[in-house]
């Protein structure tokens, strides 16, 4: 090994002193929104089951509850879970001003470049504090589809008390379409998140440590 070689590997010490992409508070609340996420979708496909709006339905294999009572009371626990951690996420990425920082501005010219640039694998991944412009713009759009799948939700658990947000949505039946396409989109989103995860190691040991 040369001396060169020897300098430029990485050592624990680099490692502590590396800067912080992903501060405590982030790792933390994306770690339980992972685990309510999972929860409502699997619990989800158990209650779309009972009444589907497809010609198709779920494996059980991959739904959670067994019958119908048990997955609502896996979807209402994991729906508390859900908003009270994303009402705390969205509260500090506001204050904090990551989001503006992160996430903005979103030029289409910018996130057709990268579109095009992931599609032929170049794409770069050196700097994880800095989020692509199809990075930027997935991450308003999950952040968009789980307020929609929240309002939705409560349209279609209480179209009576919430008969105002049932009406927005275009009745109950509209609602569980709504829906359903809120559900699909983050399914979509948890998808590419998670393989991309696997093809940037890095990026999963970093919201991990959060270096």
């Amino acid at each position: 090994m040369t001396i060169e070689a020897a300098t430029n590997t990485p050592t624990l010490s680099d490692a502590a002193t590396a800067p912080v992409i992903h501060p405590r508070w982030v790792r933390l609340t994306h770690w339980i929104n992972a685990l309510a996420m999972l929860m409502m979708i699997g619990s989800g496909w158990q209650i779309y089951d009972a009444s589907p709006l497809f010609g198709f339905e779920f494996p059980s294999q991959i739904a959670l509850g067994n019958w119908l009572a048990g997955a609502l009371l896996w979807h209402f626990a994991a729906m508390w879970l859900l908003v009270i951690n994303g009402l705390v996420y969205v509260t500090l990425g506001i204050l904090t001003g990551r989001f503006r920082r992160k996430l903005f501005p979103i030029r289409p010219r910018e996130v057709v470049r990268d579109f095009l640039a992931a599609l032929r694998g170049k794409l770069s991944h050196d700097d994880l504090a800095v989020y692509n412009s199809v990075q930027k713009l997935l991450y308003a759009g999950v952040l968009l589809a789980g307020v929609v799948i929240v309002a939705s939700g409560l349209s279609i658990w209480k179209p009576v008390q919430f008969k105002w947000l049932t009406a927005f949505f275009g009745g109950y039946d509209t609602a569980r379409y709504v829906h359903f396409a809120a559900m699909t989109s983050i399914v979509a989103f948890l998808t590419v998140h998670v393989v991309l995860a696997f093809l940037v190691p890095k990026s999963l040991r970093a919201m991990i440590v959060g270096r």
